[in-house]
């Protein structure tokens, strides 16, 4: 039966939630796989596009359950990047070759609008794409990133299970995170979203509703992570067993759904396994999103235990990086990679 639904869902990109509840709760995954890895050569090729992240602040003002630098976490040693430290790390990214600038952070109340406007002018001047993940602002906060260059946005629902994700989330409204993503997306935005994979309380079939989320609005780019326990937060004492298996089948899922649009392979997996971002680019992922912050302040940005490469220069992570991308027959794709630049090119 499986193999009947990953054969239509190949061809059509359609499955209902019971299909996607099946496919997710297979206990071997390899021809799930083995579908998603075709369908991500079909529709985006053998290129893997390298995104330079730049985490610029870990202070943040909200008090999420899971997250290592949430509000209440005393014992995080907070950091703030000045705008001119973020356009120098901007600067030596691009020197390594990089075509795409991600701006990470908390929410940081310091970076006002003008703040960050000339930061996004200062950084576009280079001839890149840039991301935001700066978390929830209003529609007019983010036209006026929009108008000064930004390109994309990243913003996780996380999970589209309302009373689980105000749980998780206190103070906060599950319907403000999706009025975000409608916003940004009517304003032009290539939009991403994504899931925490493992969540207590979280059930398999609110992971198909999340997937049939991301296919409705739709996005340009998943990001789909596992939960990892972080020991400063609420959540200290959780299980992270099987989360990166079901991750993975997470992705290959969405690339079954969404075929043309970008996926990461995130550092998180490779947290859980030492093969874990080739893993994922083998089951339907094209993005890989090295690290390029000083490593004086990479220890600091702890949203879960056991990040890799903290202390790796970013130069280093490049090439290593690259290297891994080659073992696996793939090769780093030499441009900004909006969504569907592939397909144009085909076309």
């Amino acid at each position: 039966m499986s193999d009947e639904i990953l054969q239509r869902a190949t061809q059509t990109h359609t499955l209902s939630k019971a299909e996607i509840v099946r496919l997710l709760s297979l206990e071997n995954a390899e021809k799930l796989f083995v579908a998603a890895d075709k369908v991500r050569r079909q529709f985006v090729g053998d290129g893997v596009y390298l995104r330079a992240l730049i985490e610029f602040s870990n202070y943040c003002k909200n008090n999420c359950l899971y997250c290592g630098i949430r509000a209440g976490n005393t014992h995080v040693k907070r950091y703030r990047l000045t705008p001119q430290q973020i356009i120098k790390t901007a600067q030596q990214a691009v020197s390594y070759g990089y075509k795409t600038i991600v701006l990470q952070s908390g929410e940081d109340v310091w970076f006002d609008t003008d703040k960050l406007c000339e930061i996004i002018r200062e950084i576009k001047k280079l001839d890149v794409a840039l991301t935001l993940s700066i978390g929830e602002k209003s529609r007019e906060e983010y036209a006026a990133y929009r108008a000064a260059g930004a390109d994309r946005y990243l913003l996780r629902i996380e999970t589209t299970d309302k009373n689980l994700y105000e749980k998780l989330d206190p103070q906060m409204s599950w319907e403000n995170r999706v009025r975000c993503l409608y916003d940004l997306k009517e304003l032009g935005y290539e939009v991403g979203s994504g899931s925490l994979v493992g969540l207590p309380g979280q059930t398999v079939e609110s992971l198909a509703d999340d997937l049939l989320f991301f296919q409705k609005l739709p996005v340009d780019m998943a990001g789909i992570g596992p939960f990892i326990p972080h020991p400063q937060t609420p959540l200290a004492n959780e299980k992270s067993d099987g989360h990166f298996e079901l991750a993975l089948k997470m992705m290959a899922v969405m690339r079954l759904l969404l075929p043309d649009i970008n996926i990461p392979a995130t550092t998180a997996m490779e947290t859980l396994h030492p093969q874990g971002r080739l893993l994922a680019l083998k089951s339907g992922a094209n993005v890989v999103m090295p690290n390029t912050t000083d490593t004086e302040f990479r220890p600091m940005y702890e949203l879960y235990p056991g990040k890799i490469c903290l202390g790796d220069c970013a130069e280093k992570c490049r090439g290593c990086v690259e290297n891994k991308i080659n073992s696996i027959g793939r090769f780093v794709a030499h441009k900004k990679g909006f969504h569907g630049d592939y397909l144009k090119e085909k076309n």
